[in-house]
This record gives structure tokens, sequence and C-alpha cells, in this order.
């Protein structure tokens, strides 16, 4: 693939992201896939889905884990419910990744990633020590799958984020950075966070948001928008990847599942200004 490839989060049969008849329409030649459903983590279907981009000129470059019970409702509640941290759930969150990794060997894939979760605050807790050894002993797993796992940023800051990536210790895991999710969880500003974490970052989201009132950042949502009308940046964004030495998949988010009619027409005009700034700042 040429230097930054026009991506999108896209979906088999459940997630937030596009269905495979939008990418085609848009013309994007890459994907981001979210998990299906359990039943259909399977070799026939990843056999079917497979053919079925291979017809369309797409790539997968990652598959997203995601799990029964999340619920993005408002910050606490993810907290609370997202990702390996709530210890009710983790023992078979580990075991059901473990399974996507399986599926993502299947289709072929060299890269699955996730929202870890709350990484806790306090590193001399239990509830940490325990996250890191349930997360080592998922990249062992991931590591036998000849797997790399990428960690979405926004739900830690970036230095905390990089305290617990040294701690974890294994040579296999990065980062997907999603500068929107800094400003929506209110954890810190992208373009510094982005050069702190730079040599981690192996995918990325391209994905806009606004600022909850100041006095209310990392307790209440910022606002998601259309790429290029938030407060991220998206020139400065793409520079400051370019000065970082990246050059994969620009894969657009946009989570509105509740009115797909704007998601197609808010990823379609995400296309065309990506393609416009990657045309302009590449020849710089």
């Amino acid at each position: 693939m040429s230097q930054w490839p026009i991506g999108v989060f896209a979906s088999l049969d459940a997630g937030l992201g596009v269905h495979l008849d939008v990418v085609q329409e848009l013309n994007i030649p890459s994907i981001q896939l979210h998990t299906p459903r359990p039943e259909t983590r399977t070799q026939e279907s990843a056999d079917r889905f497979a053919a079925k981009c291979a017809d369309a000129g797409i790539t997968i470059t990652c598959m997203f884990g995601g799990f029964e019970g999340e619920s993005y409702a408002d910050i606490a509640t993810c907290v609370r419910t997202v990702g390996l941290v709530p210890p009710e759930t983790q023992q078979a969150r580990v075991q059901e990744f473990k399974e996507i990794s399986d599926f993502a060997r299947m289709l072929g894939l060299d890269a699955v990633g996730l929202h870890i979760g709350f990484v806790p605050e306090d590193v001399s807790s239990d509830s940490y020590h325990t996250l890191l050894d349930v997360t080592r002993d998922l990249l062992d797993h991931i590591g036998n799958n000849g797997q790399t796992l990428h960690l979405e940023t926004g739900q830690e800051s970036a230095d905390h984020l990089l305290e617990f990536i040294k701690s974890v210790d294994r040579d296999n895991l990065f980062i997907n950075f999603d500068p929107a999710n800094m400003i929506l969880y209110g954890t810190g500003e992208p373009i510094e966070a982005l050069k702190k974490v730079g040599r981690y970052v192996r995918s990325i989201h391209c994905k806009d948001a606004t600022w909850a009132p100041e006095d209310k950042r990392g307790e209440a949502w910022g606002q998601e928008v259309p790429l290029g009308d938030g407060d991220v940046g998206i020139k400065n964004y793409l520079q400051t990847l370019r000065d970082l030495g990246y050059d994969g998949p620009l894969t657009i988010e946009r989570e509105i599942p509740e009115d797909r009619d704007r998601q197609k027409a808010d990823i379609g005009q995400a296309v065309r200004l990506l393609e416009s700034l990657r045309s302009e700042i590449l020849a710089e």
C-alpha cells in the first residue's frame, strides 16, 4: 500500500463501524474491523469475508475487540464496564480476546486492538498489578499468533499509558492513537500526547471532537464532531504523524450508528479532507 492509504472503521455484523457496502461505495482501500459476534467467529466466516474484501480490493489492517456489557453512556459508566480492567469480567474477557485473536489469525491479520479500560492510577495497587499479569498473559497468546496488540488512547494520559507499557514489558504492545478520544475523555491535548507516545504508534484513528467545559473535563464527555470541525487540528495532526515517521493507514472513525445516512456523509467528507491534506503535506 502507498503511504497513508485512507481507511475506515468497519463491522462485519456487530459494532459501530460501517458495513462493507459503504466502504466499497466510498472507494476506501483499507479497514479496521470490529470483531464480529461470537457465533460468527468461524473459519468459514473468515474465509467468506476475506474473499469479499479481496474482490473489492480492500485490505484489513487490524481487528478491534469489544465485549458484551461495555457501555459508553458516560465516563463513570465507562470506568465500570469497559475493557479488561473491571474485575468481575476480567478473566472471561481475557479468554474471549484470545478467541478474537484466533479469529484475526484466520483472517491473516498481524494486529489486534482494544480499549483496555481505565488503567488504575495507583501503580502499587493490586488492581494495577493484576492488570499487568493478565495483559502479559494475553500478549503471550497474541504473540504466538504472530500479532501485535494496539491499545487505543483516550482513557488515560499519555504519561500513564507510557508507564503502563513499560511496566508490561512485552515487545508486541503498541498504540492505536485516537486524537479525539484525548479530548472526549479530557485526558490531554492530543498533539502533545502524540509526540510523547509516537514511538509506539502503529495505527491511528482520524476522528475529531470538541472539549467539554474546562471545569467538567474528565467528568463529562466532550462532543464528537465531523472530521475537521473540532479541536484536534487535523492538518497539524497529520504533519505530526509525518514527522514521527508514521506511514500507515489514516483510518476514519465516525461513531454515530444511530444515523447511518449522516455517518456515511460525514465519512465521505472526511475522505475528501484527508485526500486533500495528504497531497498537500506529503508534497511539502
